[in-house]
């Protein structure tokens, strides 16, 4: 199938131009002012539309169990409301139980995304136990194109390995070329704060958030900064929330430490004052880190502008507020740990970026697309409009106007962090491999279609 865009505006991380965009098949053959095509090829026309590579989301979580419950949307409903938000590929997290090994977990991924995605998809491995042959594990596992890993210096008996660990991990990587990736917070601080506030009856929502101070995130991001120097390794903070982090990535990125960082919608838009919201409506707020108070926020923007900080992800994590929040209405550790926005991201960053004059065109392409594509070995297949690229691309619409609310999303959640939100600026058109998939509010995209992608080691972060 041939397909024509014709008289866009072409915005990549490099340039912004005025030309139309020919597609065969699945890739991009040309873009060009003034193509023709074929009688018989699709002609979109896109006056008056910007014409973006398709967002990547690299910081998902489908079909994740977590607190004796499971994350709302799965790979169909999660990669379907992706798709209507702009974003084309997004990569999620195979989780390895202690004990086992990582090949188990990514054959039980496997299994939960390859009937079900309809966008691209990759996966990163969460790392609990080394074990034995855990190092081979992980060599094995960039042979599959599994090409990063995500080790957790928070939550103590369930997800968090030790410095030891994580360094192991490192001088791993530091010879096979992946990608670790590191929740970084002091979780042992974290768990004697959190046991003393239930012991004194501190049960509420908000105190998710005052027990995760900011230097308990700001210690461990120093410490993760320490070993990367020391393993010759890069190493993505994944999630950062604070000024006092974002503080540290700034100080090792400017001496030279290969050290990139991600943040997320929420860290930008909301405050702990909605985790402290009355009543129990703070716990459609509890994600970890948690939310900060409002003064973090515009030091965040600003790194994202100054390239302190490289990529937004949403940290995607649904959980129902009826049924599955409320596991936790006497005692917040019992709150399923994670919010929606998969579908909202490119939404969110471009009225509160670009419209606001935050950040340029080019750097929110920058940001959603081709950083993230880049870093995590996607790139140039993914995360560029250019000849030989995947034919990933999104018609916004820079003047459509939408609200965000839980009545008309897409996500399998029953409430919308960003509930009222309104903005300008929203995805009309959305090709994944040059089929069109969302259509002015329509899906036309099938189940199942999306595919695994076996990415490169030796990425973006390492060059």
């Amino acid at each position: 199938m041939t397909t024509l865009i014709r008289n866009g505006t072409v915005v990549t991380a490099r340039d912004t131009r005025a030309a139309d965009i020919l597609v065969e098949g699945e890739r991009i053959k040309n873009i060009a002012p003034g193509l023709t095509a074929d009688a018989d090829a699709r002609v979109i026309d896109a006056a008056g539309m910007l014409v973006l590579p398709g967002g990547i989301d690299v910081h998902t979580h489908l079909d994740m169990p977590f607190g004796g419950t499971t994350s709302s949307d799965d790979f169909e409903t999660g990669t379907k409301a992706a798709a209507f938000g702009g974003t084309t590929t997004l990569i999620d997290f195979a989780i390895q139980p202690k004990g086992t090994r990582m090949r188990d977990a990514l054959d039980t991924w496997w299994k939960k995304a390859e009937s079900k995605a309809s966008i691209d998809y990759g996966l990163h491995m969460i790392v609990t136990d080394l074990g034995e042959a855990g190092l081979e594990d992980m060599d094995d596992m960039v042979r599959e194109g599994v090409a990063s890993f995500k080790l957790f210096m928070a939550y103590p008996g369930v997800l968090m390995v030790d410095d030891a660990t994580i360094f192991q991990a490192l001088c791993r990587t530091a010879k096979n070329g992946a990608l670790i990736c590191l929740h970084a917070e002091n979780g042992g601080i974290i768990d004697v704060l959190v046991k003393r506030a239930i012991a004194e009856g501190k049960t509420a929502p908000v105190y998710h958030g005052l027990t995760r101070p900011v230097t308990a995130e700001a210690e461990a991001v120093h410490r993760a900064v320490a070993m990367s120097e020391i393993s010759g390794a890069p190493v993505y903070i994944v999630h950062l929330s604070s000024e006092d982090a974002l503080n540290e990535v700034r100080a090792a990125r400017d001496r030279g430490v290969p050290i990139f960082a991600e943040t997320c919608p929420q860290y930008l838009l909301l405050s702990i004052d909605d985790l402290a919201r009355p009543g129990f409506e703070g716990a459609k707020y509890v994600f970890t880190p948690p939310l900060r108070e409002k003064h973090h926020a515009p030091k965040l923007w600003d790194g994202l502008n100054q390239d302190h900080l490289q990529v937004v992800s949403t940290d995607h994590c649904p959980f129902c507020f009826e049924d599955q929040k409320i596991l936790g209405k006497d005692d917040f550790t019992k709150i399923p740990n994670g919010g929606p926005g998969v579908e909202n991201r490119l939404q969110l960053l471009f009225h509160h970026g670009v419209n606001a004059g935050k950040l340029s065109l080019n750097r929110f392409v920058e940001l959603v697309s081709t950083t993230p594509a880049k870093l995590f070995g996607l790139y140039p297949r993914k995360g560029e409009l250019a000849p030989g690229s995947d034919a990933d691309i999104v018609i916004w619409d820079p003047n459509a106007m939408h609200t965000i609310s839980a009545r008309t999303h897409h996500m399998r959640v029953d409430y919308s962090m960003f509930e009222g939100f309104e903005v300008k600026g929203t995805a009309r058109t959305v090709l994944s491999r040059g089929e069109v998939v969302v259509e002015q509010g329509n899906f036309l995209g099938k189940t199942g279609r999306g595919a695994f992608l076996r990415r490169e080691a030796r990425g973006g972060a390492w060059k």
